[in-house]
């Protein structure tokens, strides 16, 4: 669940990038790659960014309000005897 939460978190990054170079700019990043705004590339990117924003918005619910970045580390500690 880390790996698809830092995958949705940066494709989240890349559509909000996205949106703030079109608004300010007029420059889509995402067309510009893909070479048009509806080639496939371009479909299937923004297609799994609102994917990606879903995932973010379900993941908490899922895990009791916790959004994992981080991969839960158990340290053992040596026990002298």
């Amino acid at each position: 669940m880390v790996i698809a939460n830092l995958i949705s978190y940066v494709l989240v990054l890349l559509g909000a990038l996205n949106w703030g170079l079109y608004g300010i700019f007029d420059f889509n990043l995402v067309s510009s790659i893909f070479m048009g705004w509806r080639s496939v590339g371009s479909i299937i990117l923004y297609v799994l960014i609102a994917l990606a924003a879903i995932w973010l918005i379900i993941s908490p619910i899922i895990t009791n309000g916790a959004l994992k970045l981080r991969g839960d580390r158990v340290v053992k500690e040596r026990e002298n005897a």
